[in-house]
């Protein structure tokens, strides 16, 4: 079956420090370079939520998407620590992990299949992406 996509743009500012407690302050440092200062530094991140939905159904409800990419996203990092959320707890904060749990926390409150792909800006170089496993 045929599906349309289409993709919202959302936007949140956070600090972080890349860091774990499995290396040294010396392994950290060669890790993660300057992003392993001791007082975090932060990113004006953006969001790319892409949502299908078959051709035969109606359009995907925008504003519901957006209230629930609010509440659970925006609302939750913008103009925090990342390091603070209790889900970075034993997780480093990296690009990786951040998109991984953007769509951990969108996926439980969107129709089954319909969100396809997240993607996180974190820089002008750096953008990170998980997309919906395919059904098998």
């Amino acid at each position: 079956m045929a599906h349309t996509t289409i993709t919202r743009r959302y936007r949140f500012c956070a600090a972080h420090r890349l860091h774990t407690e499995h290396l040294s302050a010396e392994e950290n440092w060669a890790a993660f370079g300057k992003c392993n200062n001791p007082n975090g530094h932060g990113h004006n991140y953006i969001v790319l939520v892409t949502v299908s939905t078959p051709e035969t159904e109606k359009a995907v409800d925008l504003a519901r998407l957006d209230r629930i990419v609010g509440e659970r996203i925006v609302t939750r990092f913008d103009h925090h620590d990342l390091n603070q959320d209790p889900e970075f707890a034993d997780r480093t904060t990296t690009g990786e992990n951040l998109v991984l749990l953007i769509w951990d926390l969108l996926a439980p409150h969107l129709p089954e299949g319909q969100l396809k792909k997240v993607g996180v800006i974190e820089t002008r170089d750096n953008y990170f992406e998980y997309a919906a496993p395919s059904p098998v």
